[in-house]
């Protein structure tokens, strides 16, 4: 068991870090100390990405082609969880806006807040 003690995260190091922590917790059974670290770092990592993502005025899809390059995902691997490389590569280029379930998606999967996903921006 990880004895780590977390505190607010406050650079990418830590983020990081709380990133993989998590990841190795996600599947942890209620009422369990592991359990409690994941839910503890959930709230850390959602509080810092806020932070980090409120100072931004981007639009959405720059937002969501920048966390793209941080998680190394390619248009095909959202395409794969969406199901439609099409839908997937005209909201990239600005040539369709995103449904709901895609904002739940990006935002599941990229870890962006959906607010910032909703935000209105200009098609090409």
């Amino acid at each position: 068991m990880n004895k780590q003690q977390w505190f607010l995260i406050d650079g990418d190091s830590s983020y990081k870090k709380a990133i993989h922590r998590y990841e190795e917790l996600r599947e942890s059974k209620k009422n369990t100390p592991e359990y409690r670290e994941m839910m503890l770092l959930a709230f850390l990592i959602n509080k810092y990405e806020n932070t980090k993502w409120l100072s931004f005025e981007m639009d959405p899809v720059e937002i969501i082609k920048i966390r793209m390059e941080e998680f190394g995902y390619k248009a095909s691997d959202l395409a794969k969880e969406f199901g439609d490389k099409g839908t997937v590569s005209k909201v990239l280029n600005y040539k369709k806006p995103m449904s709901l379930n895609m904002i739940r998606l990006f935002h599941k999967m990229l870890r962006i807040p959906t607010d910032l996903l909703m935000k209105e921006y200009e098609l090409s």
